[in-house]
């Protein structure tokens, strides 16, 4: 009784834990790792599972009646597959058949064995009935001893070998290997064939795995102490009954657990690793864009100063023009002259002056400003082009066909997919490198201009959107020069004149920096923020990506912890 309260105590302890696992299965998605986890739950109150596994033909029915020893015939015997059911075979007092599922039958009989084993009888794994080996691949999991059968005679195909390696590998469960029908075997190449058993196994990794040559004939024949199942009978009696079957089941869930567990750990491993690919591949991506805006800022800073020399260069000789014009003598020779029709008057000459100025102006300023803005454009041009590029060759290590992740490697290969689609559209659409808060009215008849354009069009905006300010800028100096010299007479003070053209002409070069500058750069910005803008559902994905892995690690160390723990505890009640 202390005992078995001691069991429904592990019991539920255990149920605690592998909720924890019922928790990760369902975060990833993975569906059928989910089902495992909650079949071993549902299942946890079962008794210890047999799992009877083995090729047609190899004698499973016949092995199970011999091991049960009842009276009539419980597994049905026959030379062909005789079902497509697993059949799960548990005490009863009455005999009884239930059908539990599509594929899926429970047998009770009268047997004391049953009381504390239970006996899970599958279809033949080498059948030509297709679904019988998936059928029998889906109980592996719920089974805390499997017991492969082979035909004592020839023990060595390549199909039963290789469903070994999917119980072995995939879900290392305890195995046990019994060579059937050993009465039609000479001694010596019986003894063969098991030694031949042993050595596949330890080059698979099993070491030690007990062998049991048996003949269910004999047996059943009353042939006891030739058919081998004492032996097999003693072992189980000393490793699995008597008490101890119940804590060798929870051993086993646990065990089962932890192997699902570290599948996801494994496959956890390829997840991170595309995450920090992720991670690398955005971070570039951010750092191409500040280092082509920075190579377009310096392109820009050298195109203003090259405006400004050449402004400079005009105005300059504009003013000294204004200074040798504006002598006294020059001055009252120039009015006394007007009078006789020989000489330009004051106003005429000065209206000359300003409009050659501005002339000057906006046709070198123009030509600098064009040559310019080749070299910012491309920038612009090259910082769309190389993201392009990057999302084009961005690398993939988690496939949509990964064993643990595949919903999740699927997400991500649409996302970035539906990237390259929306980015090459953005590239190739005019209208999205078109910024309207930066162009007047008129200009904004540009997009229809340079339909298809796409990336190509940088150049055009960038030159009408500074020509633009150009042109407002010279005429907005022209305006205020004009108004220094307007009702300029021959009295009038020429230094104070001349410093008012000076000031008019400062205030221009600051405007054609500032502006020049200022419309420029808030262009690269926007067009960076466009760019950027198209990773948007990417960044979301990576947010989600670190919070899930997160998640997963910190419920896995969780559920390491009290696996271990359980352990530890139920060996110690094995031991006692």
């Amino acid at each position: 009784m202390i005992q078995t309260d001691l069991s429904s105590v592990l019991k539920n302890k255990v149920v605690q834990a592998l909720e924890n696992l019922t928790a990760i299965t369902q975060r990833i998605g993975h569906s059928e790792l989910q089902k495992n986890v909650e079949d071993i739950i549902h299942r946890i109150h079962d008794p210890f599972m047999f799992v009877i596994v083995g090729e047609v033909k190899a004698g499973k029915s016949s092995f199970i009646n011999a091991l049960l020893g009842a009276e009539k015939e419980i597994c049905k015997v026959a030379p062909s597959p005789m079902t497509d059911t697993i059949q799960q075979i548990v005490y009863g007092e009455i005999e009884k058949e239930e059908t539990l599922g599509p594929h899926l039958k429970r047998l009770s009989f009268p047997v004391d064995i049953l009381k504390e084993i239970a006996i899970v009888d599958t279809p033949g794994t080498n059948t030509i009935i297709d679904y019988h080996q998936e059928i029998t691949e889906e109980f592996i999991p719920l089974s805390d001893l499997i017991i492969f059968v082979f035909e004592a005679k020839n023990p060595y195909r390549e199909s039963a070998w290789k469903f070994f390696d999917f119980i072995n590998d995939e879900w290392r469960k305890k195995i046990i290997f019994v060579l059937q029908q050993k009465d039609l075997m000479e001694p010596d190449d019986l003894v063969a064939n098991i030694n031949g058993v042993a050595d596949y196994a330890e080059k698979k990794g099993i070491q030690k795995s007990p062998i049991f040559d048996v003949s269910a004939k004999q047996e059943l024949n009353g042939q006891k102490e030739e058919s081998g199942f004492i032996k097999i009978h003693n072992y189980i009696n000393k490793h699995i009954t008597g008490g101890k079957a119940p804590f060798l089941k929870l051993q086993s869930n646990i065990k089962t657990g932890a192997t699902i567990n570290e599948r996801i750990k494994l496959g956890l491993v390829d997840r991170k690793r595309q995450f920090e690919i992720d991670k690398r591949f955005r971070t570039e991506i951010q750092d191409l864009l500040s280092s082509q805006e920075d190579k377009t800022k310096n392109h820009i800073v050298i195109l203003v100063e090259n405006l400004i020399a050449k402004y400079d260069k005009i105005t300059n000789k504009y003013y000294n023009e204004l200074v040798k014009g504006f002598s006294f003598t020059t001055m009252i020779k120039r009015s006394f002259q007007s009078l006789f029709g020989n000489k330009q008057n004051v106003k005429v000459w000065l209206d000359g002056i300003f409009k050659d100025m501005d002339s000057e102006l906006q046709i070198e300023l123009k030509n600098k400003l064009q040559a310019g803005v080749i070299d910012i454009a491309e920038d612009i041009q090259d910082m769309a082009k190389l993201v392009d590029a990057k999302i084009k060759t961005s690398e993939t290590v988690l496939k949509d066909n990964h064993e643990i992740f595949a919903n999740i490697a699927e997400r991500r290969a649409n996302i970035l997919r539906d990237l390259q689609k929306t980015f090459t559209t953005f590239m190739e659409n005019s209208e999205n490198f078109y910024v309207d808060e930066m162009q007047s009215d008129g200009d904004k008849i540009l997009p229809n201009m340079a339909k298809g354009g796409g990336v190509a069009i940088v150049g055009i905006i960038l030159a009408a959107v500074t020509n633009t300010a150009l042109l407002d800028i010279t005429g907005g100096i022209m305006t205020a020069v004009g108004l220094v010299f307007a009702g300029i007479t021959v009295g009038a003070k020429k230094r104070k004149i001349l410093q008012e053209f000076k000031n008019e002409v400062d205030k221009g070069r600051q405007q054609i920096s500032e502006e020049v500058s200022d419309k420029l750069e808030d262009y690269t910005k926007a067009i960076k923020f466009k760019i950027d803008q198209n990773f948007h559902d990417f960044d979301m994905l990576l947010n989600e990506e670190k919070k899930t892995i997160h998640w997963i690690e910190n419920k896995q160390l969780t559920l390491e912890t009290s696996l271990s723990n359980l352990t530890e505890e139920i060996d110690e009640k094995l031991n006692n």
